[in-house]
């Protein structure tokens, strides 16, 4: 199927916000660097905070999907999956244009707790612990909760570390800890 055009508008605005940041660009930086009018825009979107929420879902649509499949590529077993999540963060670090989480970007811009910007960003995050809290419970792990925000916690780090460029290998010393992790909560 075909994109339409607030598809591709989406995706556009995306890889503009992705590089350059939610409030340093403005709506005339999102026509020069989509090419797609100011009226155009508005027609789809009442507000740039409207299009902000649609790039998230896209976001969260597409990292959320990448993340699973590549955990289930790299590892059989649900305990070797939480490992693998590391492994694939390792991968998301080394592509060229890695500016780290966009979801944290976007709640530090937008730090209020009810405004909708924020509040799209924790959805995020939650759903990534209930997927992680689920392959722990099915890797028979005590405390899956605490077990997945441990991890997250730790999966958190290494992005922002990796962004930074402080450390040679982020994601390899988060799933050492995440080893470590494991170990603890074996039934």
């Amino acid at each position: 199927m075909r994109p339409t055009k607030r598809d591709e508008l989406v995706q556009r605005a995306l890889q503009a916000f992705y590089r350059n940041g939610f409030h340093a660009t403005g709506m005339d930086k999102l026509v020069a660097e989509t090419g797609i009018s100011k009226t155009s825009m508005y027609k789809h979107f009442r507000t740039k905070e409207d299009l902000i929420l649609a790039v998230l879902r896209l976001r969260d649509e597409h990292f959320r999907n990448w993340l699973y499949r590549r955990m289930e590529e790299l590892a059989d077993t649900p305990r070797q999956q939480l490992i693998a999540m590391f492994d694939a963060l390792e991968e998301w670090f080394a592509e060229p244009g890695y500016k780290g989480c966009m979801f944290i970007k976007a709640s530090s811009e937008y730090q209020g707790a009810s405004h909708p910007i924020h509040k799209q960003c924790a959805d995020h995050k939650r759903m990534l612990e209930r997927h992680i809290t689920e392959l722990a419970e099915k890797s028979g792990l005590t405390d899956p909760g605490a077990v997945a925000r441990q991890l997250l916690l730790l999966k958190e780090g290494a992005i922002v570390t990796a962004h930074l460029g402080h450390t040679d290998n982020p994601a390899q010393d988060a799933k050492a800890a995440a080893l470590r992790v494991l170990s603890t909560h074996i039934g």
